[in-house]
């Protein structure tokens, strides 16, 4: 068994055991003030990119990070949420989760980052990184006992870092050792809905989506966050839940030393452990 169906094993009688939980019941989440919480992220990972000097004109070849470079497409990362409503209807998020892999592979074609060329059999060293930070502030348009529905704005900030090092060439000069890097930070604001659901006092259902397109400084594109799950009061302060996160990207960068297009999407199932105040 994997780890992803082993963890999933592991919470389905934790779970089970938070129903016999005895207690006052309460609808939890609706109710917090303060909250924090850990996840981990079973991830599928997709990742394209093409990188250009400037005025370079596009061959439309984009490295594929996973195919090309041998990038695992499959990786476990953690998360960490924590939040405060302010208000009785005005919510602050904050989220951050980080996700960095490296590998070593033969190449199986020619790759191109900006004016180096990587040859087909090249034995090469190469990374991608990205730390993610994202801070939204909501207003619940519908709230009761039971029920909260609202609309948020934030901040998704991504923290970029790229490489590729190995037997290269520049133009006609004969193939010798060569690093290409690029680390970026891509800051794009967001519009969202947000919606949390308890049909019993300690079972609540939430999800929400956070999306923008747009042109802004360096970057045109936009990135979307879409996340589900369901959670289960332990005890008055504890949650024990289940989730489902879908992150992408679609970015155009345009900086004065280097152009690049970046595609990069994961999603996957997740488990978490939530502590409320």
């Amino acid at each position: 068994m994997n780890s992803r169906f082993s963890a999933l094993a592991l919470a389905a009688p934790l779970l089970a055991a938070g129903l016999t939980a005895t207690g006052e019941a309460r609808a939890q989440s609706l109710n917090d003030r303060f909250w924090i919480e850990g996840a981990a992220l079973w991830a599928d990972v997709n990742s394209e990119g093409e990188f250009r000097l400037p005025n370079a004109p596009r061959d439309g070849v984009a490295i594929d990070f996973e195919s090309d470079l041998g990038l695992n497409d499959k990786e476990t990362l953690g998360s960490i949420n924590a939040g405060f409503r302010a208000f009785d209807r005005v919510i602050i998020g904050a989220d951050y989760y980080r996700l960095d892999r490296s590998s070593s592979a033969s190449l199986g074609r020619d790759i191109q980052f900006e004016d180096v060329t990587f040859p087909i059999a090249a034995s090469v060293e190469s990374g991608f990184s990205s730390d993610i930070y994202r801070l939204t502030i909501g207003y619940a348009l519908i709230r009761n006992d039971t029920l909260e529905i609202g609309s948020s704005i934030g901040l998704h900030a991504t923290d970029f870092d790229i490489f590729v090092s190995g037997e290269a060439r520049v133009g006609q000069n004969q193939n010798a050792q060569t690093v290409r890097q690029r680390d970026f930070l891509a800051p794009l604001p967001t519009v969202g809905l947000f919606g949390a659901w308890s049909p019993t006092p300690r079972l609540t259902i939430n999800g929400r989506v956070d999306y923008m397109s747009l042109s802004l400084g360096d970057y045109d594109g936009g990135v979307t966050n879409v996340q589900a799950g369901v959670s289960y009061a332990l005890t008055d302060h504890f949650d024990l839940g289940v989730m489902y996160r879908f992150v992408d990207y679609d970015l155009t960068i345009e900086k004065d030393a280097w152009t690049g297009d970046l595609t990069y999407d994961f999603q996957g199932p997740a488990v978490f452990i939530r502590a409320s105040f």
